[in-house]
């Protein structure tokens, strides 16, 4: 009787965890932001926002659970804001201007502010829906914005960042014109999501298409100095079918980003070629 009780315990323990459990369970953003005192409280701001964390984790009902989608929620913004933060500074790093400083005289300090906070609310009209998503995330992100920058700034520039940052999140979508150097750091950000592990889960849930095989054959995305341009995107694929994702995707989103003059692409298999399919059908 006793073992019969500890099997059920043990049963018990291995429960996938309820929906409320999800909800309260905290989510910290983490990014390099200890030389931007205004970026490193506002991060702050949102680690301890119940609110924006509960949003994530809608958003991954409706892409993950609901779709059958790769991860759209707190895993995603993370790194999209790191790679967004990390293309803005190599660009500053090389001469270029973000928009924001050549158009209102601001510092590069809220730039980066404005790329991070696009980036990591970008996506949360997905707690809507998938279809029209960009513009839903629009009137949800706006009231969060004031939130996160009052007491940083005053009101004339905080209401600068608000609509650089709103125009940064609606220029992400399909046929979005970034009309400043923020917004198509964001864009092609979106883009970049796209290392080992990353973007699988229709392939290894049985979804067998184009995209979800190209997206199972990227290994791995190193962003570095370039030597011509100032970025670099050096691409490791195990299986040519990765190329659809570099052609496809992220060229559409670096197409009419502005940030073409400033980025190459490089992209090459380790040894020997993976099978990623053994039989099709339809």
């Amino acid at each position: 009787m006793a073992e019969k009780e500890g099997q059920a315990q043990e049963i018990t323990s291995q429960a996938p965890p309820t929906a409320k459990e999800l909800l309260d369970t905290p989510f910290e953003v983490h990014l390099p932001v200890r030389h931007n005192p205004k970026l490193q409280e506002a991060v702050a701001r949102i680690n301890a926002h119940k609110e924006l964390q509960a949003l994530w984790r809608v958003v991954n009902v409706t892409a993950v659970d609901r779709l059958h989608m790769s991860d759209h929620g707190p895993v995603h913004v993370q790194i999209i804001a790191n790679i967004a933060l990390k293309l803005l500074r190599l660009l500053i790093e090389r001469g270029v201007q973000p928009s924001v400083v050549s158009d209102y005289g601001l510092q590069n300090e809220e730039a980066e502010i404005v790329v991070v906070l696009a980036s990591l609310l970008h996506d949360i009209g997905m707690s809507i829906h998938r279809d029209d998503h960009e513009r839903y995330s629009l009137f949800l992100a706006a009231p969060l914005i004031k939130e996160l920058l009052t007491g940083l700034y005053e009101a004339p520039v905080r209401t600068v960042l608000l609509s650089e940052i709103l125009h940064a999140i609606i220029a992400h979508r399909s046929g979005g014109r970034p009309l400043t150097l923020e917004a198509g750091v964001v864009r092609v950000a979106d883009a970049l999501d796209m290392a080992k592990g990353r973007s699988r889960i229709p392939f290894e849930a049985g979804a067998l298409n184009i995209h979800s095989v190209s997206a199972a054959a990227i290994e791995n995305l190193d962003i570095e100095r370039g030597e011509e341009k100032p970025v670099r995107l050096r691409v490791r694929m195990n299986n040519s079918a990765g190329i659809f994702q570099l052609d496809q995707l992220l060229k559409d989103k670096l197409q009419g980003s502005g940030l073409e003059p400033f980025v190459e692409v490089e992209a090459h298999i380790e040894g020997e070629e993976k099978k990623l399919v053994r039989q099709y059908r339809f």
